[in-house]
């Protein structure tokens, strides 16, 4: 395919992103009606319609329209490309712009137009919540997330996976804020067929996560229940982190734990499946990684930042302190409550910390809000030790 027949299919599917279908359903079933593009089309196509939705507002001021033409139109006078070699019509590419649009793009650019790729109903709010970090932060969320892996360490060293990645031509360096990260800088799109992967050396894991369980104060802990645990990904993590553990996974919707046993067979370890409506008893750790708004996440999952309203995020604040209320009647004299979210807001983070802070019987002992600036998603977690009776 040729770069503007690239762009001519990016258009055609954030049409589809933008009428409300999720965008990585609408990039699987392009490329399977689409069988001619290889990878590398797959790939540049993929990277145009995540682009264009991280930057949505600001490529549809660019290119004069809000629809799939007008973000691609916009993308290309970001990137200062040709719009005449582009959309010239020729073979599959875009056909060329109308006296319309080229009017619309006669205006200068708007200033300060990078700064409003939120939602508009969102951006007071984050500035409230992120302070002086909001421009930074604004910036950053508009750009591609960087691929961190976790490495194993009860399975091998960082330098020992790091020698494994370099056979299947991945690089990758350490990163300073945790002793399991390892940042990729090249070739990532190999990863899942590395040998590496597949073996369990290294899992594919945020930087912000494995800090939270690098902070997570084990001494005297020995059985810790993941209250919310999704595909797992904290539970290995600290399974790796601290192999003594007897950790037991539980989740409201059971299937999304259904690979776990896989994927911990995979990395050498043993998370017991707890059923929903099983849990009972008292564990001397018990983490809640909370449905949130994934606002921390939102390079990563971009179309999510558009789909979300104040409806959804008053329902998942109301989730969230259902959630830390059940939670607390699992955890013994003298155990810990870590409270975790992949959001940037406080209504999601520190407010609802407070709540349990007011309770006497909780100890508030340590929380910490990460963002781009740290090199990380952004993500929160909040530990809280029961005071023993």
């Amino acid at each position: 395919m040729t770069p503007a027949a690239r762009v001519a299919a990016a258009i055609e599917i954030l049409d589809l992103v933008l009428s409300g279908d999720p965008a990585e359903r609408c990039l699987t079933t392009w490329a399977r009606n689409n069988r001619f593009a290889g990878s590398k089309d797959r790939a540049a196509i993929r990277d145009h319609v995540f682009d264009a939705l991280r930057c949505r507002e600001s490529f549809a001021r660019l290119g004069g329209s809000a629809g799939g033409r007008g973000l691609m139109i916009g993308a290309c006078r970001a990137e200062g490309r040709d719009l005449a070699e582009v959309f010239s019509g020729i073979g599959h590419a875009p056909t060329p712009l109308s006296p319309e649009e080229e009017q619309a793009l006669l205006g200068p650019v708007p200033e300060g137009v990078e700064l409003l790729d939120w939602p508009e109903w969102l951006v007071p709010r984050l500035k409230d919540d992120l302070g002086a970090d909001f421009g930074p932060v604004s910036l950053a969320q508009r750009e591609r997330a960087p691929v961190f892996l976790r490495v194993n360490l009860a399975k091998c060293t960082r330098e020992d996976a790091q020698a494994q990645l370099r056979c299947d031509d991945i690089d990758a360096e350490p990163h300073p804020a945790a002793l399991s990260a390892l940042k990729v800088t090249r070739g990532a799109r190999k990863l899942r067929n590395a040998r590496a992967y597949q073996e369990g050396s290294v899992e594919l894991q945020d930087l912000a996560s494995q800090i939270a369980i690098e902070a997570l104060p084990l001494e005297g802990v020995s059985r810790v229940l993941d209250y919310c645990a999704g595909g797992g990904g904290k539970a290995l993590a600290l399974a790796a982190h601290a192999p003594h553990l007897k950790i037991d996974a539980h989740d409201i919707d059971a299937g999304r734990m259904k690979d776990l046993p896989v994927r911990a067979g995979r990395a050498g370890t043993r998370i017991n499946v707890l059923l929903p409506e099983t849990v009972a008893g008292e564990w001397d750790m018990v983490l809640i990684d909370a449905p949130c708004s994934g606002s921390g996440t939102w390079r990563r999952t971009p179309d999510a930042k558009w789909a979300l309203t104040p409806a959804r995020l008053d329902e998942l604040v109301r989730l969230q302190d259902r959630i830390l209320r059940e939670a607390q009647a699992y955890v013994g004299p003298g155990g810990y409550l870590v409270y975790m979210t992949c959001s940037l807001l406080k209504c999601e983070n520190d407010q609802q910390a407070q709540k349990v802070s007011v309770n006497p019987e909780w100890e508030w002992i340590d929380h910490r809000q990460l963002t781009t600036q740290d090199g990380s998603d952004g993500f929160f977690y909040s530990i809280f030790k029961r005071v023993a009776e």
